[in-house]
């Protein structure tokens, strides 16, 4: 397999000495176990919906609201 790296991405790897091989294979890990996080959370969303339906949009609006503080977000929350 060949890859493809930017100018400036090689420069950078090259001026830093990076391991290229185990950054991409570190990289494609990651991005595999991200993409199936993903289906795995809209496969669980959609049992869920079928379950109990879809939220009222004052129930989504709360949703986001608590995600919000949660995440430290408050300025955003009141918005």
């Amino acid at each position: 397999m060949q890859v493809y790296l930017p100018e400036d991405v090689y420069r950078l790897v090259k001026e830093l000495g990076l391991p290229a091989s185990e950054l991409l294979q570190s990289a494609v890990r990651i991005e595999a176990r991200r993409r199936r996080l993903l289906e795995a959370t809209d496969e669980y969303l959609s049992e869920l919906i079928a379950e109990v339906g879809e939220p009222t949009p004052e129930e989504a609006a709360e949703a986001d609201a608590l995600v919000l503080r949660l995440a430290g977000r408050h300025d955003l929350a009141a918005s």
